[in-house]
């Protein structure tokens, strides 16, 4: 279970939280949404142990978060490959110390969940973007996260590759159970991905509405009952 708690952050004499609470059940996805700068990469970063709180607490199954560690996993808006590492090696580099010694089928067992067997020697610059996002993903899950942050991770794809992200997101859900936290921009992508869809206020910002999205998996992204809750949340954002 991921707590966020009483939690206060500021930035150069601007609040960004003040007393923002959250609690996200294990294996839950949540999305965050909210207007641009409102600080929804700035919690990820909190969550994370990037950044300090200046009150309040962040806790993953009841134990503090105040550094970054391996319960805590984390895919940003651009994929940060190292470029001088093929792509097995990149996700090697996530393993946690207790997978080392198992470190090939691990690896392999990873490539194969984002469908990247075949590219397992390939550079990251003979990489699509897409392919690059699997990889980062996959290096994300190597170190066996209790809680995997996704900031955006698929706002500068195509449409069509941004889908089969979105599908193989829910993949890995299913396969590994992480709890889930992602930041987007993107109403549909909440919606379709999420258990729960969070809109932060403006700042401080604050947690303003809760969305809950019950509806089955997999989902149909024509689904009227997504329809009608992205005219919800709309009324939110606006």
């Amino acid at each position: 279970m991921l707590t966020i708690e009483g939690v206060s952050k500021s930035f150069s004499g601007s609040q960004i939280f003040n007393d923002l609470n959250l609690a996200v059940e294990a294996g839950e996805i949540i999305s965050l949404v909210g207007k641009s700068g409102c600080g929804k990469s700035t919690l990820l970063r909190l969550v994370a142990g990037l950044d300090p709180v200046h009150a309040g607490q962040v806790r993953v199954n009841d134990l503090p978060i105040t550094a970054p560690g391996r319960q805590v996993g984390l895919m940003f808006q651009e994929p940060r490959l190292f470029p001088w590492l093929n792509v097995r090696d990149n996700v090697a580099f996530g393993l946690s110390p207790a997978r080392k010694s198992s470190k090939d089928n691990v690896v392999a067992g990873l490539l194969e969940e984002v469908d990247l067997t075949d590219s397992a020697k390939l550079l990251p610059r003979q990489l699509s973007g897409g392919m690059a996002q699997r990889v980062a993903l996959a290096r994300a899950l190597a170190g066996e996260p209790e809680v995997l942050l996704l900031d955006e991770p698929f706002s500068a794809l195509d449409a069509f590759t941004r889908m089969r992200l979105q599908d193989l997101v829910l993949k890995v859900w299913h396969d590994y159970r992480p709890t889930m936290l992602l930041v987007t921009h993107d109403i549909e992508e909440a919606l379709y991905l999420s258990d729960r869809v969070v809109v932060l206020g403006e700042k401080p910002a604050g947690v303003q509405e809760i969305i809950e999205v019950k509806l089955p998996r997999p989902r149909n992204r024509n689904d009227v009952q997504l329809l009608e809750l992205r005219g919800q949340l709309l009324a939110e954002l606006s």
